[in-house]
């Protein structure tokens, strides 16, 4: 007499597991409802509540800090085969206000145009893909330098 193999029997076990979830759970009404984010109407019982005041007028929000652009490094690199393509976009940065450190040629594989930021330069990776049309930002990784922006270029970069 031959036994199966450990494989078919965990799978003969499995199908019937699913089996009997299935079973014992096809019949229950779903658990599942339906949020409405509309207001409520008052009845005529209740009585509405009083409107809380505006805070005082001497309780300004902070405004967020703003990215000081000329006290941030940029380095910006080519990996897309375009020549010039990272001279331009250093140009375009120095125009907008941004310090670029330098530019390059990138060896490796980026999969789009994107802005490296060190964990306290998020703020200004954004900034600075805003400024000029990039639409990726990441924090900085491996050899990446962490007191300045790191620039890739791929050849979807804005030109």
């Amino acid at each position: 007499m031959a036994f199966p193999s450990p494989l078919v029997m965990l799978s003969v076990i499995a199908v019937a597991m699913a089996s009997i979830t299935f079973l014992a759970t096809r019949d229950e009404a779903p658990t599942e409802r339906r949020v409405d984010n509309t207001a409520t109407i008052a009845s005529a019982e209740q009585t509405p509540e009083p409107e809380a005041e505006p805070p005082a007028a001497t309780e300004k929000p902070k405004p967020k800090p703003q990215v000081q652009r000329g006290e941030v490094y940029v380095e910006v690199y080519n990996n897309s085969g375009i020549k010039g393509l990272a001279a331009a976009t250093a140009a375009k940065a120095t125009t907008v206000g941004w310090s670029v450190a330098g530019q390059d040629n990138w060896y490796g594989v980026v999969p789009t145009t994107t802005v490296y930021f060190p964990p306290r330069l998020k703020a200004a990776g954004k900034q600075l893909a805003l400024d000029l049309g990039i639409g990726r930002t990441a924090p900085a990784v491996g050899e990446m330098k962490m007191d300045r922006l790191t620039i890739i270029l791929t050849t979807d970069a804005p030109q």
